[in-house]
């Protein structure tokens, strides 16, 4: 007999700005519990003492993580300088100290160097896996830790503000796979002061931004999607729902971005409902006409305003790559 899945069926985004203090694993099971989701996933994962946007997959769109995890990302962080740690971040102990302290003009003579396509060595206690074992784990063992420098782009890089001697806050605009804990130890290395992070602030991932994120607390104080108030009401009244609130605020649902909100840099095709059918079945479909795309590459395709597949074109013909279940 076949194990029934446990959990909703429900697709879509959540933006979450992520709190200090709390790895990307467990905001996952927070939104997965809150949504009673069957399947969750996370575009881009975050140290716990970062804050800011963590794009939270539901559903079908797990299926276009790949995408914002390749997209650029958005940073705002701050240089502790004078200290040099083995985490890169205020989390670790001290290895390397200078009374040296920068001045704006110091630092803007390096920036130069960190800006477009680099080599850079992640932190030794980072995800990467070494011999089949996360990095972190072997030097929390004490293990040395030698991780290849790998190319990263640095889009932008820039100072926003210097409030005291020690500390200095940069703009970052960066590629797949940069560590910003790795710039702040190479911009002090490169200074001849140290430095490492001590904030840090992800504003952006691709599409998603600031603007329209979401905190915990605000998916906590949304009432369940399904259950209407005068329900709530009573749920509470029987103490069954003690952390939802029974205002008329919005549904949890009503918080999510759809699917598609991953595939803003995709060209987009509007297909008839015929069209749309033979990409669900996996058959390759021939546009002609005056409409037919005449581009070469990754697009996505709707029907009636519903996401139906990720398809590559190739002058006309659209081949399906990824097939969505959303319901027609």
């Amino acid at each position: 007999m076949a194990r029934n899945k446990k959990g909703r069926i429900v697709n879509g985004w959540i933006v979450l700005d992520k709190p200090r203090g709390l790895t990307s694993t467990h905001a996952v099971a927070r939104i997965k519990r809150l949504y009673d989701a069957r399947k969750v996933g996370h575009a881009g994962t975050l140290d716990p003492l970062a804050t800011g946007i963590l794009p939270i997959a539901l559903g079908e769109a797990t299926k276009t993580v790949s995408y914002a995890v390749d997209d650029e990302k958005s940073y705002e962080f701050t240089v502790r300088w004078g200290i040099e740690t083995t985490t890169d971040d205020a989390e670790g102990e001290a290895i390397n100290i200078s009374d040296d302290r920068p001045t704006v003009a110091d630092i803007e003579a390096v920036l130069p160097g960190f800006i477009g396509s680099i080599k850079q060595v992640p932190p030794k206690f980072s995800a990467i896996k070494v011999n089949g074992n996360r990095a972190y784990d072997l030097a929390r063992d004490g293990e040395e830790v030698e991780l290849a420098a790998r190319p990263v782009e640095i889009a932008e890089l820039n100072i926003v503000e210097c409030p005291v001697a020690d500390h200095t806050v940069f703009a970052a605009v960066c590629g797949k796979g940069t560590y910003v804990r790795s710039l702040a130890r190479d911009i002090g290395r490169e200074l001849g002061c140290f430095g490492h992070v001590s904030a840090l602030r992800r504003t952006r991932v691709g599409p998603f931004t600031l603007d329209g994120s979401v905190t915990l607390e605000d998916i906590d104080d949304a009432r369940p999607s399904g259950i209407k108030p005068a329900d709530l009401e009573v749920a509470q009244l029987d103490q069954e729902t003690p952390e939802t609130s029974a205002d008329d605020g919005p549904a949890r649902d009503d918080l999510l971005l759809p699917v598609e909100a991953a595939l803003d840099g995709l060209e987009h095709l509007e297909l008839s409902s015929s069209d749309a059918s033979r990409l669900i079945r996996g058959q390759a479909v021939l546009m002609r006409g005056r409409d037919a795309p005449v581009f070469v590459g990754a697009a996505y395709a709707t029907s009636r305003g519903k996401l139906v597949a990720l398809v590559e074109c190739d002058r006309g013909t659209l081949r399906p790559t990824r097939v969505f279940n959303l319901g027609r």
